[in-house]
């Protein structure tokens, strides 16, 4: 009886033990398909990715290398007569110092090119270099040696008298070489505006000692209707340098208080000027001191 319960005994175990297995195989499957309804899940969750526009290198290039297109534009101050000057003078020293090295002998056209080195920057330096530059932001003046950069907020004052000049918030003057004082131009327009006065000051009568008017009004007087010459003749009339600064002053009126108008003083020497006239110089003292 002993013999034949143990067969017995070995079978309910290994039924046990396939039972179990079968019991692990079905938890198995029951974790991959959770784990796979879990993923299929996630991926109707996600959100569904829109095709990229294609990207375009040249628009992005362009985008990049695009320049800041200033606020205004300019406002450009030169002096004519200065410009005119300086073309005078280096047609002339091109003239002599070409004729020199040309039919020049021993060192004169070593020292005919020496003197056109130091020359012919600094007479383009005070003369065609010069000029001012305003828009709603900055004062710009370009001097012969030098550049300064205003903002609208850092001017202080401008200052017309026997020199125009532009003072910063710290005191500093700077003078403005584009916009010269012609004392003739101001005297010239000072008699405009007496003879101006002293002629809309007189009486003019007509037949019965009415006052008429000076100017036919409409398309046969060229005058605007209650508009005479006297009236028009006292317009002020002022030099050209004196209505440049006018037109400064109003710019630092209007535009000091500007938020793009804020910043400091920037000044900047003209080393492109500086260093081929102090080359010339060096080599003409060189030469000089050899011949």
């Amino acid at each position: 009886m002993e013999t034949e319960g143990a067969p017995a005994g070995i079978e309910e175990a290994s039924v046990e033990t396939e039972g179990a297995s079968v019991a692990a195989e079905s938890d198995g499957l029951h974790k991959d398909e959770s784990v796979a309804a879990e993923s299929d899940g996630l991926h109707k969750d996600a959100p569904v990715a829109h095709d990229a526009p294609p990207h375009d290198p040249v628009a992005h290039a362009s985008e990049l290398t695009a320049p800041a297109t200033p606020a205004s534009p300019d406002r450009v101050y030169r002096s004519g007569a200065g410009m005119a000057g300086g073309v005078l003078l280096l047609a002339l020293i091109a003239w002599l110092g070409i004729d020199a090295l040309v039919r020049g002998q021993g060192h004169t056209p070593w020292l005919a090119l020496a003197t056109m080195l130091l020359l012919v920057p600094l007479v383009s330096a005070f003369t065609l270099r010069p000029a001012v530059f305003a828009n709603d932001e900055r004062l710009r003046v370009r001097n012969p040696l030098r550049t300064i950069t205003l903002p609208w907020a850092a001017v202080a004052a401008l200052r017309a008298g026997y020199s125009n000049e532009v003072l910063d918030q710290a005191g500093t003057k700077y003078q403005l070489w584009a916009i010269p004082v012609s004392l003739r131009a101001r005297k010239r327009a000072s008699r405009a505006e007496l003879r101006a006065r002293s002629a809309n000051s007189r009486p003019s009568g007509g037949l019965f000692g009415g006052s008429r008017s000076r100017t036919l009004p409409g398309a046969f007087g060229g005058g605007t209707p209650g508009q005479s010459s006297g009236v028009r003749d006292l317009e002020p009339s002022r030099a050209t340098a004196d209505r440049s600064m006018d037109d400064l002053r109003e710019l630092v009126e209007t535009r000091a208080a500007a938020p793009a108008a804020q910043g400091e003083p920037e000044v900047r020497w003209c080393y492109e000027v500086l260093a081929p006239a102090l080359a010339g110089l060096v080599l003409l003292a060189v030469l000089l001191g050899v011949g």
